[in-house]
């Protein structure tokens, strides 16, 4: 663990005794005023390749928490030790290296023990937080042998994001790669559209529709030229009003919820005719057979204490819809407060799935998957606030593991020119039902 400073310290003493002080010096005076004229000259740069290993340095050698004395304290203290059966050597966990994406966050990469798994790690997670003082610590399977700790110091997301601009034109935006906002590491927060449902779970106040918004954004040059159909289930009546104007179909009442729902499965089951017919497997994007888009916001209020009919005629076409419509060129966003099975029997379906501020310690596994608050997705302990709106977890799915991300906020100003710029070229065809 002192090898680094040791290194340091040795290729200065060899550069001293053969080129001597002044040479020494003059070089790391070039080095300290090039550095200072990058920062200042070009700041964002600097912030994307040096800041990173700047703080990786400074936590990993000048912070006594990782180093031995003190990292030993630790991982005893938590029971992340082994003791020679004979010898009775207490064995110590290996840091191998630190990363630090942002300074708020931190990635701590350690060498299991023999006999260690990463459960024993996860388990321990709650007081390795309380003796790292962080607020948060997930636990990552990088490799054999081989675990990685999210540390979170402190709230990454202290300011509101601030949606990019609208993309003017179709070509200008893939919704294979749709911008939502930010992860805990500093890096954008992407998801695929085409091909997805997505599950956006939450309290009142959470900023679900946050993630809707900022995926109609992506959506709106293609809206306008007809490449995307939107289809709203709007219980409350409120917020995703606005889209009325831009919407192929639109429905508040139950008995027009339902006729929304099984007018979309009708459009899948006519594309999958067409597919067939053309010989093709997988749903290509165009005038024909344009993306149609199925928002339910409060999906609770349709498929779990709504109206029985409500409920029942929902029922009967969502979960076909959710299991068949991503071939065919339909992708379902869903918004509920509660996600717990009798209120959305069919949440396994979705594919990519978001827990914001919750109510209960049991929603993020519900949401994410089994053991997921376990791993680090905290969503309950989101504080009860206005500027903690849109601050969520979302599984990363290459190490399945919780990230903390949050959504760029989009106000009435945005939601206005999104709609002006969807500004659907056929506004007759909308419907109520």
């Amino acid at each position: 663990m002192v090898a680094a400073p040791a290194a340091v310290t040795a290729s200065l003493t060899a550069g001293i005794v053969h080129a001597g002080p002044t040479t020494v010096g003059g070089a790391a005076a070039g080095v300290l005023a090039a550095g200072v004229g990058w920062y200042r000259g070009h700041p964002d740069s600097w912030d994307a390749v040096v800041a990173p290993q700047a703080r990786a340095l400074r936590r990993r050698w000048l912070s006594r928490t990782y180093l031995g004395p003190w990292w030993r304290r630790i991982t005893e203290a938590c029971g992340l030790v082994t003791v020679h059966r004979v010898t009775e050597v207490i064995n110590v966990p290996r840091i191998i290296r630190i990363r630090s994406h942002s300074p708020c966050t931190e990635t701590v990469y350690v060498r299991l023990l023999l006999g260690q798994t990463p459960k024993q790690w996860q388990e321990a997670a709650e007081a390795l937080a309380v003796a790292l003082r962080a607020e948060r610590i997930g636990v990552e399977r990088v490799g054999p042998q081989v675990i990685a700790l999210i540390v979170q110091r402190s709230e990454p997301f202290d300011q509101v994001i601030v949606p990019p601009d609208l993309p003017a034109d179709a070509d200008a935006t893939s919704l294979r790669q749709v911008y939502l906002g930010e992860t805990e590491y500093g890096t954008d927060w992407h998801a695929p559209l085409i091909g997805q449902h997505w599950l956006v779970s939450g309290a009142t106040g959470s900023g679900k529709n946050s993630v809707t918004w900022m995926a109609l954004r992506a959506c709106a040059p293609l809206i306008r030229d007809g490449l995307v159909r939107l289809h709203v289930v709007n219980p409350k009546g409120t917020e995703l009003n606005a889209l009325t104007p831009v919407a192929y179909r639109y429905a508040e009442t139950d008995g027009d919820i339902v006729d929304v729902l099984s007018g979309f499965w009708e459009i899948m089951q006519d594309r999958k005719k067409v597919l067939a017919e053309q010989g093709r497997r997988t749903f290509d994007m165009s005038h024909e057979t344009p993306l149609d888009l199925l928002l339910v916001d409060e999906l609770g209020a349709v498929t779990g204490y709504g109206d029985r009919s409500l409920t029942r005629g929902a029922q009967a076409v969502l979960p076909l819809i959710l299991s068949q419509a991503r071939a065919l060129g339909g992708t379902v966003i869903g918004a509920l407060q509660e996600p717990t099975k009798d209120v959305i029997p069919q949440r396994d379906l979705f594919s990519l799935r978001v827990c914001m501020r919750s109510t209960s310690s049991g929603h993020p596994d519900m949401v994410l998957g089994e053991n997921m608050r376990l791993r680090g997705a905290l969503a309950d302990e989101i504080p009860n606030e206005e500027s903690s709106a849109g601050i969520g977890f979302v599984v990363n799915q290459r190490s399945r593991t919780p990230m903390r991300v949050r959504a760029a906020y989009c106000d009435d100003t945005d939601v206005a020119d999104l709609v002006h710029v969807a500004g659907w070229p056929h506004t007759e065809l909308a419907t109520t039902g």
